[in-house]
C-alpha cells in the first residue's frame, strides 16, 4: 500500500469519524434524559402530565427537524446542515444548564430535538455520499456505533454527577449545576461534544455528489480523488453524469414513480420495523422492565448499563462484516434473532421465570442481535438505495418514518406494561419485527459493493423486468 493510499484513508475515516459525531449527540441527548427526569419533577414540582412534556417535548422538534432536514440539504448542501445541527445542540446544551423557568427548559429542550432530527437525517446521509463502495456499510455503521456510545456515556455521566451531588463547589452558580440541581449539569455536559462536532465539521469538505448536482465537478473531482484516487474519481464521476445526467435538484414525487416504488416502500418500512421491535423500550424502560423480572433498583441500573455497552460491543460486528457478508445476511441473522429473543422473554416472563440471570440474558441476546443488524443496517441501506437528486429529501421520508414510530413504542410501552403486562409486551414487540423479516427477502436487493449510480440503474433495470414479466 503506497504512501499516497494511506493518506487517502486516513482522511476518508477522519471525515467519516466527523460526520458520525452526530450520531453520538443523537444518543448521548435522546439517552441523558433518563437521570434528569425525577430531579426536574421535584424541582419544578410537576405532575404527570408535565413530566410526560418535558420527556417527550423533544420529539416534536425532532419530527419538525427531520421535516426540514431534507428540502435544505438539497438546497445548501449537506455540510451546512450538519453545521446548523451542532449549534442546535450546542445552544440547547447551554440553555438546559442555565435555564431560569420549565418553559425555558423546555423551549432549550425543543431546540435540541431540531438538532436530533436534523442529524439523525443528515450525518448518516453525509457518510453514505462520502464513503467509496466497497466501505459504505462499514462507514455509515460508525455513525450507529457514535449513538450507542453516546447512550453508553450519557448513562456513566449520570450516574457519576449524581454520585457527586453533595461534593462542594465554588460560586453560587457552580453549587447549583453541580450540586443542588445537578440536572443542570447532566444536561450541559454535551456542550463538550456538541462543542467538538461544530469546530470539527469546519474542517470536513462537502459531499461531492451533491456538488456533483449542482455542476460543481472540479471541486468534486478534487475530493474524489482525495478519498479514493484518481481513477476511481473518474469512475464514479461517469458513473454519475450517465444516471443524472445533470437534473439537478429533483421533487419529492420521483420517489413516487413506479421505478421506484420498491424503494419507497423499503425506506418507509425499514425505519418503521426497526423502532416497533421494541429497542427503545429497552433502552429507555430497561430499569422498569428488570425490576418486573425480580431486580433491584441498583441491579436494574446496573443492567441497563450492561445494555448499552452490548449494544456497543456488537455494533462492531456490523462495522467488520456489512461490507463482507452483505446487508441482507446481517438483516435475516439478526431479525430472526430478535424475534426469536422476544418470544422467550415473553414466555419466560408469562411461565414466570423471573428469578436468576434468564431474562437479563435474553434482553442481551436481543439488543446483540439488534445492533448487528437492525440498527447499524437500516442506516446503511436508507443512505444507498434512492437516486441522487432526491437522496436527501427522501432520507428525510425515511427518517421520519423512524420517529413516528419512536414515538409510538415510547407513548404505548408504558401502558402495555401496565395493563397488559410484560409477557404480552415483549411477544407484541415480536410481532412487530417479524415482518422485516418478509421485507428483507422480498424486497430489499443486496448492494454490497454497488456504487449508489449502479443501484439507481438496478431500480430501472428491475423495473423493466416486471413490466415485461
Amino acid at each position: 500500500m503506497t504512501t499516497a493510499t494511506k493518506q487517502s484513508s486516513m482522511y476518508l475515516y477522519l471525515v467519516c469519524l466527523v460526520a458520525a459525531l452526530g450520531g453520538f449527540l443523537f444518543g448521548f441527548d435522546t439517552a441523558v434524559i433518563s437521570g434528569t427526569v425525577g430531579l426536574v419533577k421535584k424541582d419544578f414540582a410537576l405532575d404527570v402530565s408535565l413530566e410526560g412534556w418535558f420527556v417527550s417535548c423533544a420529539l416534536l422538534g425532532c419530527i419538525f427537524g427531520v421535516s426540514i432536514s431534507g428540502k435544505l440539504s438539497d438546497k445548501y448542501g449537506r455540510k451546512i446542515i450538519l453545521i446548523l445541527s451542532a449549534v442546535l445542540f450546542l445552544a440547547s446544551a447551554v440553555g438546559c444548564m442555565l435555564s431560569s423557568s420549565f418553559t425555558e427548559l423546555i423551549v432549550y429542550r425543543l431546540i435540541g430535538g431540531l438538532g436530533i432530527g436534523v442529524a439523525s437525517m443528515v450525518s448518516p446521509l453525509y457518510i453514505s455520499e462520502f464513503a467509496p463502495s466497497r466501505y459504505r456499510g462499514m462507514m455509515v455503521s460508525l455513525y450507529q456505533l457514535a449513538l450507542t456510545v453516546g447512550i453508553v456515556l450519557s448513562y456513566f455521566s449520570n450516574a457519576y454527577l449524581a454520585n457527586h451531588t453533595g461534593d462542594t463547589f465554588g460560586g453560587d452558580m457552580s453549587q447549583r449545576i453541580f450540586g443542588t440541581e445537578v440536572w443542570r449539569a447532566m444536561l450541559g455536559l454535551g456542550t463538550i461534544p456538541a462543542g467538538i462536532f461544530l469546530l470539527s465539521l469546519f474542517m470536513v469538505p462537502e459531499s461531492p455528489r451533491w456538488l456533483l448536482l449542482q455542476g460543481k465537478e472540479a471541486k468534486a473531482k478534487e475530493i474524489l480523488i482525495k478519498i479514493d484516487g484518481e481513477d476511481a474519481a473518474k469512475k464514479e464521476i461517469a458513473a454519475f453524469k450517465a444516471t443524472e445526467r445533470g437534473e439537478g435538484e429533483a421533487d419529492l414525487k420521483e420517489l413516487f414513480k413506479p421505478v421506484y416504488r420498491k424503494a419507497l416502500w423499503i425506506g418507509l418500512l425499514l425505519p418503521f420495523l426497526s423502532q416497533v421491535c421494541g429497542i427503545n423500550a429497552v433502552i429507555y424502560y430497561g430499569p422498569r422492565i428488570l425490576e418486573q423480572a425480580g431486580f433491584t433498583l441498583n441491579s436494574a441500573l446496573g443492567g441497563q448499563v450492561t445494555i448499552g455497552i452490548v449494544n456497543v460491543v456488537f455494533t462492531f460486528v456490523a462495522i467488520f462484516t456489512v461490507d463482507k457478508w452483505g446487508r441482507r445476511p446481517l438483516l435475516f441473522l439478526g431479525v430472526g434473532g430478535a424475534v426469536a429473543a422476544l418470544l422467550i422473554i415473553g414466555a419466560l416472563f408469562a411461565a414466570g421465570i423471573t428469578s436468576g440471570p434468564w431474562i437479563l440474558i435474553f434482553i442481551l441476546l436481543f439488543i446483540a442481535c439488534f445492533a448487528f443488524s437492525f440498527g447499524p443496517v437500516c442506516w446503511v441501506v436508507i443512505g444507498e438505495i434512492f437516486p441522487n437528486a432526491i437522496r436527501g429529501k427522501a432520507m428525510a421520508l425515511a427518517t421520519l418514518s423512524l420517529w413516528i414510530a419512536n414515538f409510538f413504542v415510547g407513548q404505548l410501552t408504558p401502558l402495555m406494561l401496565e395493563d397488559l403486562g410484560s409477557s404480552v409486551t415483549f411477544w407484541l414487540f415480536a410481532i412487530c419485527c417479524s415482518p422485516a423479516l418478509w421485507l428483507t427477502w422480498k424486497l430489499i436487493p443486496e448492494t454490497k459493493g454497488r456504487s449508489l449510480e449502479n443501484i439507481d440503474t438496478y431500480w430501472k433495470e428491475d423495473y423493466q423486468r416486471t413490466q415485461k414479466a
